[in-house]
């Protein structure tokens, strides 16, 4: 993942740029990147932020980044912004989302253009530098953003400086939010609509799916209208948005709310509940779900496990698997009062490789829990994110899901996968069954896709469920 935030003012703007992409710093861990323009020139700045927090890292920069306009984002990929000199200009642009195309565009680019690429490690190319070759095969900014938005498979939210202000481009389906601020002589853009608000910033407008504006201090012009269609990520609410921010005008806090709420109504018609000492959520994205589920229930909410945030504020971890098992019990704190000999129930964002939960599953039963109930906040994920990249799984077959499909189906576990996917047929049950073996769990259930939508409260034609159901 990652996000992007964009700011143009009557005055400089280095200092607005600097905490509003801070403020997204929960997307991604890997780069962080801002660069500033003076009328004349850009001033960039990139750093690696794996092992040190983005305000860290950038403090010093902030006398270097001199002008009225800039970009900057958290990138869990690659080192953003690119700036370019090209036939229609120089400008410069940030990006998130996904490209699944993206070498055989690059192909195309190479045979038809003669362009060429810096090759990152690994061989990978900046799909952000991608987006920007793209762009200038046509004749302006606006025409290239439109011819790079119908090329891409996947899904591109963009911010090109260029012209004076900023180009603003929500993806075509509206996977990823993009909204604007406003402040005397500034206005601002932003993946997170809470990030400019303790700037001074007033949330007063929020792109469509496909939508181009162009902002300045003083105006927002509407380039490209709205599409119809949209496909905003459910899971921005369930796990990886922020508690503070609202995602076409419901907030996410409200939401986990409601969905814990949803989940303890769907144990309670299932007969569940009794006998247990404490409702609890895996630190943090699983708290408000608790909370939730806790109301709910009538069920004690507590904290049996603390997240040390002084060094593990952040709540995405590292991309090698053989460190991932040791931080998520590391940046764990057990409260021994609340777990030796106590009956508890977790409540989680999701279980998607299931490597972490088992550490933590691990944890607890050496704390001396007597029971441990798991309540996953949306359904199994059977399906990658081709869209986003959220779940970081570089194949389906990562996921526990696939893992458990494929050992009780064999080969033929891809012809059924539309059962596994069915909350009410037998083969979903076996499923969810031996992951609670493998788990060690006294119980395991997740939250019906119905159930989550239903909290969410849009249009569920509106949501993307891809991730749960393989529907695009």
């Amino acid at each position: 993942m990652g996000g992007i935030f964009g700011v143009c003012s009557n005055n400089e703007c280095a200092i607005d740029l600097f905490f509003g992409t801070d403020y997204h710093s929960h997307l991604g861990t890997r780069r962080g990147g801002m660069t500033v323009y003076d009328g004349k020139h850009f001033s960039l700045a990139i750093h690696n932020i794996e092992n040190t927090p983005f305000r860290t890292k950038f403090e010093t920069n902030i006398p270097e980044l001199i002008g009225n306009i800039g970009i900057g984002c958290i990138s869990d990929s690659d080192p953003q912004p690119i700036i370019l000199h090209s036939a229609i200009g120089t400008f410069a642009i940030v990006t998130v989302g996904n490209i699944s195309n993206a070498e055989e565009l690059v192909k195309q680019l190479i045979s038809d253009d003669n362009a060429y690429f810096t090759e990152m490690s690994g061989g990978r190319i900046n799909l952000t530098e991608l987006v920007a070759s793209l762009i200038c095969r046509r004749s302006s900014i606006v025409e290239g953003i439109v011819y790079a938005q119908s090329v891409i498979e996947g899904s591109m939210t963009m911010l090109v400086c260029a012209d004076g202000g900023i180009y603003a481009a929500r993806d075509k389906l509206g996977r990823t939010p993009l909204s604007i601020g406003k402040r005397d002589g500034s206005h601002c853009i932003s993946f997170e609509s809470f990030a400019y608000l303790n700037l001074g910033y007033k949330s007063c407008y929020e792109l469509g799916p496909g939508e181009i504006v162009f902002v300045d201090s003083n105006k927002i012009e509407t380039l490209v209208t709205p599409n119809d269609d949209m496909r905003i990520c459910a899971f921005l609410w369930t796990y990886y948005g922020y508690p503070t921010s609202d995602y076409e005008g419901i907030n996410v806090e409200e939401m986990r709310y409601r969905n814990g709420s949803s989940l303890a109504k769907q144990d309670i018609a299932n007969g569940f509940l009794s006998n247990l000492d404490y409702v609890a959520g895996i630190p943090d994205s699983g708290t408000a779900h608790a909370i939730g589920y806790a109301n709910e229930s009538q069920i004690p909410f507590a904290r049996p496990l603390i997240k040390y945030t002084p060094t593990w504020p952040r709540s995405f971890t590292p991309h090698e698997e053989s460190l991932r098992s040791i931080i998520a019990r590391m940046k764990l704190i057990p409260v021994n009062y609340l777990i030796e000999n106590k009956r508890l129930l977790f409540i989680d964002d999701s279980i998607v490789r299931g490597t972490q939960m088992l550490a933590i599953i691990d944890f607890l039963y050496e704390s001396g829990a007597k029971e441990l109930h798991v309540r996953p906040a949306c359904p199994p994920i059977v399906y990658s994110c081709k869209y986003l990249n959220f779940t970081r799984s570089q194949s389906d077959n990562e996921l526990i899901t696939r893992q458990v499909i494929n050992e009780l189906e064999g080969s033929d576990g891809d012809k059924h996968l539309d059962e596994y996917t069915d909350f009410s047929s037998s083969r979903y049950k076996k499923m969810i069954e031996q992951i609670r073996d493998k788990l060690n769990l006294t119980s395991l259930e997740y939250h019906s896709l119905d159930g989550l939508l239903d909290s969410i409260g849009i249009d569920k034609c509106k949501l993307c469920t891809y991730c749960w159901n393989g529907k695009e």
